[in-house]
């Protein structure tokens, strides 16, 4: 590959992601001061109180944390997604590490989650990209994508300018292209 593809991050996608995480995250607000307001539902486990506080607890905190990132991405300078003769460099969610090798990729999976694609990079040594991570933080959302996927490294197009399909079809050329023969 002589050239290098950016491919930068979409701001209307970002601003989707964080309107509709503000939603959940004002009915987990919601939900943690009405709590008592549940005794007569029909669903037998959400007449606790204990329970509804900690649905609505849970949803701040979770969509809480996606509102934070999305922010922090609306206003990163830098591209989403880079794709040269080195490798992947990745910026696209929180669990992004910087430049994913091509010698270091072992194999490129498409896996889906309900409704959203995921491009799954395993990696020989996937101990040297979670070593990578900047905060202890990032490090957990890593080994906890290792656990659930079998690597720590998952690029999606929900952050990007950039249809998945030909994303897909662009990092497996890529790649075939320039991973070591050996």
């Amino acid at each position: 590959m002589k050239e290098k593809i950016e491919i930068p991050l979409s701001k209307n996608k970002l601003l989707l992601s964080i309107g509709g995480s503000l939603l959940f995250v004002v009915a987990g607000i919601w939900l943690f001061l009405n709590a008592d307001g549940f005794h007569e539902h029909s669903f037998r486990l959400l007449r606790n109180p204990m329970v509804v506080k900690g649905v609505g607890i849970l949803s701040f905190l979770f969509f809480g944390v996606i509102v934070v990132v999305g922010f922090k991405k609306l206003f990163d300078k830098k591209v989403g997604l880079i794709i040269d003769s080195n490798g992947i460099t990745d910026n696209s969610n929180a669990s992004s590490i910087g430049l994913i090798e091509w010698n270091d990729i072992t194999e490129i999976i498409t896996k889906q989650v309900m409704s959203t694609k995921f491009l799954l990079i395993n990696v020989a040594n996937p101990e040297k990209y979670i070593g990578k991570a900047e905060s202890g933080m990032k490090a957990k959302l890593m080994r906890s994508n290792m656990k659930m996927s079998g690597t720590p490294i998952s690029i999606t197009s929900t952050t990007l300018k950039y249809d998945f399909g030909k994303l897909e079809q662009l990092i497996q050329t890529e790649f075939e292209r320039n991973k070591n023969p050996g």
